[in-house]
């Protein structure tokens, strides 16, 4: 496991707090968010995030506001400079991820190439 000083990725500060909320309520506490992508969606690649207790030993691993972010090194290419936000509006609910990377997205906000 590589640790770095410059986070990856940017998280808000209501992306930061819904993802410590959900850690509580799931019992995570103390887990890193394992944050990457994966092939699939209707743009090619797709955004995952979960909760992971122990890095991997290929995983550049970072802390942001507290919370502890992990990201494979296969993803890095893709998620670099990605900021993360979480939204909670009458019309929409969810992570939002703004990439200057991705060519094009999909409507679903989740799906890029």
């Amino acid at each position: 496991m590589e640790t770095v000083n410059q986070p990856l990725v940017t998280l808000t500060d209501s992306a930061v707090e819904k993802v410590k909320s959900m850690m509580t309520k799931e019992g995570k506490e103390g887990y890193a968010l394992r944050f990457g992508v994966v092939t699939g969606g209707c743009a090619g690649l797709s955004y995952e995030m979960k909760f992971q207790k122990n890095p991997y030993e290929n995983d550049i691993a970072f802390e942001q506001k507290g919370l502890k972010i992990i990201i494979n090194q296969e993803s890095v290419e893709f998620v670099k400079g990605v900021e993360i936000d979480y939204v909670d509006t009458l019309r929409e609910s969810g992570f939002k991820y703004s990439n200057p990377g991705a060519k094009s997205s999909c409507g679903c906000g989740t799906s890029f190439s």
